[in-house]
């Protein structure tokens, strides 16, 4: 069952108030020129196919076998908010306003784990699969026996994304470096924007092709390191917490 409007802001007074702080006032908003800020629980629309970046407690089948990240067509499913948080060490707090070029983090809600990418091929577009027996790096061909050499540098290579860690463990493959599109400086709701990973570089990335079993109907998320319509994203439904910092 979907989580109300209410029922996340009080999620927000009760849940992130005690760890960060005194819990802020909260409103829900849908206007145009809201800035997001840190704490923020929100979901991520994917600008070309109006998908919402999404998860639950399901493993990829292959590779980390980490939490499956995906994207999600209903708008009103509590498994797509994500909660804004500032890169572990920095002077950030809850309710600052977040910058273009700001490493942040987003932590899924429901299950309190982080989205987190690596290399691990995709499983619907990359077709590859990363071998760490050695130090060579490649694609396997059964049939012919045969090792073409991985260039991790290729544009090409798409990247698995996934949800990992919990509350106390975070780790690098957390980090997303937010970049604002055009002219603007910080974060805000009618801004678009693209998500690149700091260690693999990939850009947050969903497109048309769905997954048939373990998430029927769902479109594939992974990294992809170049830029194109496809990793643009804009925050959509959520609680925006007001901003107490500097702009």
């Amino acid at each position: 069952m979907a989580l109300s409007f209410f029922g996340i802001a009080l999620f927000v007074l009760l849940g992130l108030g005690s760890d960060h702080g005194s819990a802020p006032s909260v409103h829900a908003v849908t206007s145009e020129e809201v800035q997001i800020t840190y704490g923020t629980v929100l979901k991520l629309l994917h600008e070309k196919t109006k998908f919402r970046l999404h998860s639950h407690d399901v493993p990829y089948g292959s590779g980390s076998g980490q939490q499956s990240v995906t994207s999600f067509p209903n708008v009103d499913d509590s498994n797509s908010y994500w909660i804004v948080r500032p890169q572990p060490g920095t002077s950030a707090k809850q309710g600052d306003v977040i910058k273009s070029g700001t490493i942040i983090r987003l932590q899924h809600m429901s299950t309190r784990k982080w989205l987190h990418s690596h290399l691990h091929a995709s499983p619907i577009s990359g077709n590859l699969e990363l071998p760490f027996s050695g130090i060579k790096l490649g694609i396997e061909d059964a049939s012919t026996g045969t090792h073409t050499p991985l260039d991790l540098g290729s544009k090409f290579f798409n990247s698995r994304v996934s949800c990992f860690g919990s509350e106390s463990e975070s780790d690098t493959g957390d980090y997303w470096r937010l970049l604002i599109e055009g002219s603007g400086k910080t974060w805000k709701q009618d801004q678009r924007v693209r998500l690149q990973h700091v260690d693999t570089e990939g850009y947050l990335h969903s497109h048309n092709k769905k997954y048939q079993r373990i998430a029927g109907g769902q479109q594939e998320v992974c990294g992809v390191r170049e830029k194109r319509a496809d990793n643009v994203w804009l925050a959509a439904e959520g609680v925006y917490l007001p901003v107490t910092g500097s702009k």
